[in-house]
């Protein structure tokens, strides 16, 4: 396939519309906290700090190119970036990934600090990566065996990568 860049602008971070891809931690006092649970089907939960470079991926005029997703079907991922704002890419878990209709489902999503996002299981997800910094620390809960279970989609061999366009 020829290669045609899917440009996306990053959205503002919300309950409705991050859903289809996981859902936001509420305050313990809030009637909906617990209402989902975290899922670790090879019960290996672990929690440490990542961190991901804003070299790591290629810049474009006015953001950064998503070539590759990547999803965990065994378990759900927590991740807060702890130190700069950041930007997500994600699709729903339910995707193949193979059709230029799969790619036009992707959103991106900016994180601010201290803004925790759980992915469901299986949603495809692409950083977080830093926005106007050189790299972001983050708060990442997920489980220890991913390498595992860490399938993966090449946007570019798809011939659709994906451009973040954060102005």
């Amino acid at each position: 396939m020829a290669e045609t860049a899917h440009q996306i602008e990053p959205m503002a971070l919300d309950a409705e519309s991050w859903a289809p891809f996981g859902w936001l931690p509420v305050a313990d006092t809030d009637p909906s906290d617990g209402a989902i649970s975290l899922e670790f089907a090879w019960n290996d939960v672990h929690v440490n700090r990542i961190g991901h470079r804003r070299d790591e991926v290629p810049d474009v005029p006015g953001g950064l190119r998503c070539q590759v997703l990547f999803r965990h079907v065994t378990h759900t991922q927590v991740v807060m970036p702890m130190d700069v704002p950041a930007v997500v890419v994600v699709a729903p878990p339910g995707l193949e990934m193979a059709t230029r209709a799969d790619v036009d489902q992707i959103r991106a999503f900016l994180l601010p600090v201290l803004s925790p996002i759980v992915l469901h299981r299986g949603t495809w997800h692409w950083g977080p990566y830093p926005v106007g910094a050189d790299s972001v620390e983050l708060f990442n809960v997920q489980g220890l065996r991913y390498r595992e279970d860490n399938a993966s989609v090449d946007l570019e061999a798809l011939g659709a990568p994906v451009d973040v366009l954060m102005g």
